[in-house]
């Protein structure tokens, strides 16, 4: 019953805000460019996406969720590689990266063995990656070479997999709605996302990250967070939180998708690029889309998992 209301309540939201956008956009000119509008509604265009893909691959269940997520996974991996500087001797550890790291990543989850989940990558793999470029012996820029690949498979496969990892927490007297959950964290961070676009736009002038992402504002910050935090409280009835429990769970992974989306910018200006790719229209890349979710996903995967589970 919650998951028609909350689609139906999104698909009317979503409707409402491409109606603005249309007639924004038809007060201005279809044929005249303004850059605000424009992104306003790749955003909204964009969130059209996400929810149908999102609800589509749900009505399918955990393994059709679990299968979205390896296919998101694979596409920001390859986007983050694909900007990094590679050698011949990286190629069997790029292999594994794709073809052993990450199917291996997602079995875990599907078999529901968190000990395994949780440090597969950050142990395993990242002793393994490096081994497999040393065997190759290719000594040229070895340690920026591996712990750009080490970084890749961390922020592409193990951050992102804590998401459909939500659906795999046993918390007593919420059984079978772990999908409102899983919807619940990513629709609070890509809400915050949004609204700190929104309040930037109408109040901001202060940068708070020029040389990082000239957008990013102050003001923009404090209104899209807070607004963002007390959306989570109103959507508490999607949880096993209180109102002020969701308030403050949202106000964490807010705090952590900003920052997220903070270093997934430093990361990008430190390759020269201004987007991971061009795969979604208005947004460049997947990983433009998922930098935030990349950080907030496994707090909140473990503040849930550790006070509720």
């Amino acid at each position: 019953m919650e998951i028609w209301q909350l689609f139906w309540g999104l698909i009317f939201t979503l409707v409402i805000a491409s109606s603005i956008g249309y007639g924004l956009k038809w007060k201005v000119g279809f044929s005249t460019p303004h850059s605000v509008i424009d992104n306003l509604n790749a955003r909204i265009n964009a969130w059209w996406v996400m929810i149908l893909i999102i609800f589509a691959a749900a009505f399918i269940g955990f393994y059709g969720i679990l299968a979205l997520f390896f296919v998101i996974s694979f596409m920001a991996l390859r986007e983050f590689l694909s900007l990094i500087y590679i050698r011949r001797g990286d190629h069997l550890a790029l292999a594994a990266c794709f073809y052993l790291i990450l199917p291996i990543q997602y079995y875990f989850i599907a078999i529901d063995w968190f000990s395994m989940f949780s440090i597969f990558i950050p142990v395993y793999a990242f002793l393994f990656l490096p081994i497999l470029s040393a065997l190759l012996g290719d000594t040229a820029k070895f340690l920026d070479r591996s712990t750009k690949v080490q970084w890749a498979i961390m922020i592409s496969v193990f951050c992102i997999s804590h998401i459909p990892a939500v659906l795999t927490l046993d918390i007593a007297g919420f059984e079978g709605k772990n999908l409102l959950l899983m919807i619940f964290l990513i629709l609070i961070v890509q809400a915050s996302d949004v609204l700190q676009y929104v309040w930037g736009k109408l109040l901001g002038k202060h940068k708070i990250a020029p040389s990082l992402s000239p957008s990013k504002t102050v003001e923009g910050f404090v209104g899209g967070v807070f607004s963002a935090s007390v959306l989570g409280g109103l959507l508490f009835w999607l949880t096993p939180f209180s109102p002020v429990q969701a308030i403050l769970i949202s106000l964490v992974i807010c705090l952590m998708g900003f920052l997220g989306g903070l270093v997934m910018s430093a990361i990008k200006r430190s390759m020269g690029v201004k987007d991971w790719g061009n795969m979604i229209s208005g947004h460049g890349g997947m990983l433009d889309r998922m930098d935030s979710l990349c950080f907030a996903a496994p707090i909140f995967f473990h503040l849930v998992r550790y006070y509720w589970v």
